[in-house]
């Protein structure tokens, strides 16, 4: 993995992570709009990490 993608990588894990735990305060308090700003955190960072991969994936791709 190139530098270039590391960054994104570990920002979208960051916000998984937060989304998560987000997602279970909503569970446990019943608070709904909670769940959902959750679940929209996991997604941004799947999309996240997913960009980091692409930019690891074309940096390795100049280098050859």
């Amino acid at each position: 993995m190139s530098d270039k993608g590391f960054e994104e990588n570990v920002k979208g894990s960051m916000d998984k992570a937060k989304g998560k735990a987000k997602e279970g305060y909503g569970e446990l308090t019943d608070d709904t709009s909670k769940e959902i700003e959750g679940k929209k955190d996991q997604v941004k960072g799947e999309a996240k990490k997913k960009y980091g991969d692409l930019k690891d994936k074309f940096s390795d791709d100049d280098e050859k």
